[in-house]
């Protein structure tokens, strides 16, 4: 890498005021610090509304009769509002009141997430026996005709045809929470790298950066604590329900956690417009070494913004500026400029790799443990939520402090990117080793005593042919010959034993004439089968994930800091706007999707819904390990070769 050095002036922190001549009474709103606690506090709310989506997608499919394809238009529809105007707003928001832009796109945001709850007070009351399943309960083996089994089917699946619109306002109003999102990043970080000193920039950005990552931590425990209250608790007595949030017929207040998101960002966002266009810095010294990467020739000077005094760009523009249409065209070409710089695009799309393996890995992490461990959601949830989210955290705010306390040069950051890149590498690889086996799944993986195992398709062997059981969903048993069945009617099992507790999880199923036992106790239990050495893999995964995070997530804020090093400083609001477009085309859209087909190759058992292949309901746990660790290998490998080529 081409480091040129040259002799410039040291960037004076905002904090630190002094004016020549009588001192002026400062504002709050005039120190950098300030800023930067209001630009957490709407990176933090964004990140929260983010993650909260997420959390009660499976309860608006339960709300709004909406299939998963309706649900992933839904979650899908940020990116859309967001890639629409973010070059757009990137460029002209360098030359606008950065402040105040923000704020406005905070303002956006809060109407969105008020517009995301909008559905529930447009549409009728929850019916609890509305969308419950006929079959809902009817686990255990029954003779029940098949005639009968088609009409409660047939009912479910006219149920599920009626079609609710009201997910079109749920997808507007993400589009909106993306198209407010916009600015917020790209000119906030550029508005704070210019009113810090340079070697305090990337500590502040840390600190930034882990704000935001720590707002899906708070979106998850705000959707486990909302929908424990009943979706209509507003309207109705709920004593009177009769079902508790265990119940499969429960519906969450999922329409409470976007109001208060709402709030927080409308609240964080009206600070923004306190804070003038520039804050106002010391004179600036002469004498102090600064860096910077060699970039193409300078472009033609008719576009770049003047500069004010403070290095900042100047709001007032001569009476011969470009019209807006002309500015319009030189975008292509400010495109095309900075991806002529190899430092640039490399790190970039090393960042976009880097990216690519946390929108893809930890996408599908939750259903990875409720896989491979044999975890409930729940437990999954909370443990992400208290383990790899707050490592990230951490690891983001100590990759800024390092970058800081190190005084590292552009040359120096790329070399940490790629030490931390390297020890995260290898972290994944040890992932290949630990997990559990699918275990024996009658008619799945071995088949029912002798009759033939036909692989992917519905068991039907001679024990449960008048049994009419349904492959709409599982709920696996472990028989008392040490084989997991997909149900208990699968298993054969016509009754159930008797409690050990007053719960009814922890009854036996007896009766179960496809157990083959040694004795004359056929029995199941609810779950299935544990796998012998499962629990250890499970510890030494957790700790194993937790460095991963912790070492992984350092790695993020050199690579900013290295990018807004790499351009001119008029196009540094720019620079990341690009780079935000590209982590979104190739980092956040794309990933989830081949992370998603290559888990369903490895899938041994699909559910029937309704005519059409639904869900897996049982993977191979095997190859769903290795291949899902193996993506994540070949983005980091990529990411370190991108690294080494700056």
């Amino acid at each position: 890498m081409q480091v040129k050095k040259h002799r410039d002036s040291e960037r004076s922190g905002g904090d630190m005021l002094e004016a020549d001549g009588p001192r002026k009474k400062s504002s709050c709103f005039s120190n950098i610090k300030i800023f930067l606690i209001s630009e957490c506090a709407l990176m933090l709310a964004q990140g929260t509304v983010g993650a909260y989506l997420v959390s009660v997608l499976t309860t608006l499919e339960r709300r709004f009769n909406l299939q998963s394809a309706d649900v992933g238009v839904i979650a899908s529809s940020f990116e859309i509002g967001n890639l629409a105007l973010i070059l757009f707003v990137s460029y002209f928001g360098a030359k606008a009141h950065r402040p105040r832009l923000i704020g406005c796109g905070g303002i956006v945001m809060a109407l969105g997430a008020l517009l995301s709850a909008l559905p529930e007070f447009l549409t009728n009351q929850y019916e609890i026996g509305e969308t419950w399943r006929t079959d809902v309960g009817r686990d255990a083996c029954s003779n029940t005709s098949s005639g009968d089994a088609q009409l409660a089917e047939d009912a479910v699946c006219a149920n599920k045809t009626n079609t609710n619109m009201m997910y079109l306002l749920l997808i507007g109003a993400q589009v909106l929470l993306g198209i407010g999102a916009t600015p917020v990043q790209p000119l906030g970080v550029a508005y704070i790298d210019d009113h810090v000193k340079k070697k305090d920039s990337s500590l502040y950005i840390g600190i930034l950066f882990s704000t935001l990552v720590f707002g899906p931590a708070c979106g998850f425990i705000l959707g486990s604590l909302c929908t424990k209250f009943y979706v209509d608790a507003i309207f109705i007595d709920t004593s009177k329900l009769g079902i508790t949030p265990d119940d499969p017929r429960w519906i969450g207040a999922w329409w409470a956690g976007f109001l208060l998101c709402g709030a927080l960002l409308f609240c964080s966002a009206l600070f923004m417009f306190g804070f003038p266009q520039s804050l106002p810095t010391r004179e600036r010294e002469e004498g102090v070494d600064s860096e910077q990467v060699m970039l193409p020739p300078p472009l033609n000077a008719d576009y770049e913004p003047p500069k004010a005094s403070n290095g900042v760009a100047s709001n007032h523009e001569p009476a011969n500026s470009p019209t807006c249409c002309q500015q319009l065209r030189v975008i292509p070409k400010v495109t095309k400029h900075l991806l002529s710089n190899p430092v640039f695009t490399c790190i970039i799309l090393a960042a976009c790799m880097e990216i690519a393996v946390v929108a893809g890995f930890a996408a599908f992490l939750g259903k990875y443990l409720e896989q491979q461990f044999n975890l409930t959601t729940t437990s999954a949830n909370q443990l992400l939520g208290m383990t790899a989210i707050p490592c990230a955290c951490l690891g983001i705010f100590m990759g800024g402090l390092l970058v800081k306390k190190l005084n590292l040069s552009a040359l120096g950051a790329i070399r940490m990117a790629m030490l931390v890149n390297l020890i995260s590498t290898a972290c994944y690889v040890s992932f290949l080793f630990l997990g559990c086996d699918t275990g024996p799944v009658a008619g799945v993986t071995v088949p029912y005593r002798n009759e033939t195992l036909r692989v992917g398709e519905k068991p039907e062997a001679q024990c449960i042919s008048q049994c009419n059981c349904f492959t709409s969903s599982i709920s696996p048993v472990c028989g008392s010959n040490g084989v997991t069945y997909l149900s208990s009617c699968f298993a054969g099992c016509t009754r159930r034993g008797s409690p050990k507790t007053t719960s009814n999880i922890s009854q036996n199923l007896t009766g179960c004439g496809c157990i083959s036992a040694d004795s004359e106790l056929a029995t199941a239990v609810p779950g299935k089968c544990p796998t012998p050495g499962c629990q250890e893999s499970f510890l030494i995964f957790l700790c194993v994930i937790c460095a991963c995070s912790l070492v992984g997530a350092m790695a993020q804020t050199p690579s900013v800091i290295i990018l807004i090093r790499t351009v001119s400083p008029e196009l540094k609001s720019y620079a990341l706007g690009l780079l935000f477009l590209l982590l979104r085309l190739l980092g956040f859209i794309p990933p989830p999707l081949i992370f998603g087909a290559g888990i369903d190759s490895t899938c041994l058992f699909w559910s029937s819904d309704c005519g059409d292949r639904g869900a897996c309901l049982l993977y191979d746990n095997i190859a769903y390990r290795h291949l899902y660790v193996s993506l994540a290998i070949i983005l980091k490998g990529i990411a370190f070769l991108l690294y080494t080529t700056t």
